[in-house]
């Protein structure tokens, strides 16, 4: 049985251009599969999402983003080896894909996000229902764009950051309001002046644009195998669905569109349909957070 490494546990993986690995509840768990890398590249699914593969150095290995929702306990994989002649006693795949399917055990450690409790008003809190409708419709979009899944493999990791500035509200973040809990914050805020550029974290297509009532103008991109970014609360959007767009290019300026305060950045990153820690697809010294 494979198993993760540790929570905090920064191997020799995290140097090849992967992730940081950190198996817990909005974080990323890399677990070796029961496959040489003589055979072909088994496919793996967490649930019902697939997960990207890559090569290690002596077998395949699964990069897993793990929801924030995870229960901190064992957790488990569906590997389908995609060769014929896989092993005899490996039991029938069941789900996408074809081949052989066998089960792939790794530990989800438990995890601590901050909190922050505020008071304010319930009509800042509450949403009309035209609006909540409007989220809703929303909501479905979005998660039909976080389930795609192309190839090829991300290539050219770690991240590099969308624009220089302060990380002001850290991931997993969990507000409550006049003591109601809120879904935990799903990415980085960075803090800059409205106008300031912002940049594709990595290359890749662009998946999704458009105005939403949370994330205000917004780009998803699509880096392959399940690797996906999101770029929220832009003044502007300088680029269109289906563009190919190099590392570094301009997406967009820093605003203040959707349900915000003030200008910022909200960047998120989604890996098999999770969003999982920016912060361990950056270089370490990216992303240090305000006091």
């Amino acid at each position: 049985m494979a198993v993760a490494a540790a929570p905090g546990a920064a191997p020799a993986t995290a140097r090849l251009g992967w992730p940081t690995p950190r198996s817990v509840p909005g974080g990323v768990a890399i677990v070796s599969l029961p496959v040489t890398l003589q055979r072909p590249a088994p496919r793996a699914y967490f649930g019902a999402a697939p997960v990207w593969v890559v090569r290690g150095a002596r077998q395949w290995l699964a990069v897993v983003g793990i929801p924030l929702a995870q229960p901190a306990a064992a957790a488990e994989l569906r590997v389908e080896d995609t060769n014929a002649d896989t092993d005899a006693g490996a039991g029938a795949g069941t789900g996408a894909g074809a081949g052989a399917g066998r089960t792939v055990g790794f530990v989800v450690a438990p995890w601590h996000y901050r909190q922050q409790h505020l008071h304010v008003a319930n009509s800042q809190v509450d949403l009309f229902p035209t609006d909540l409708a409007r989220v809703t419709r929303e909501q479905s979009e979005l998660h039909t764009a976080l389930a795609t899944f192309s190839a090829p493999s991300p290539a050219g990791l770690p991240l590099q950051p969308p624009l220089a500035g302060v990380r002001s509200s850290s991931f997993g973040l969990r507000r409550y309001f006049n003591g109601a809990a809120r879904d935990p914050h799903s990415g980085m805020d960075i803090a800059a002046p409205a106008g300031t550029p912002v940049h594709a974290a990595l290359s890749g297509t662009v998946l999704l644009t458009g105005d939403y009532f949370f994330n205000g103008n917004t780009v998803l991109i699509d880096h392959g195998a399940g690797l996906i970014t999101m770029y929220c609360h832009l003044s502007t959007i300088g680029v269109h669905v289906g563009d190919v767009i190099a590392a570094g290019a301009v997406l967009g300026m820093v605003g203040a569109t959707g349900r915000v305060t003030g200008p910022h950045l909200h960047f998120g990153v989604a890996l098999n349909r999770a969003f999982v820690d920016p912060a361990l697809f950056l270089a370490p010294s990216v992303g240090a957070s305000r006091p």
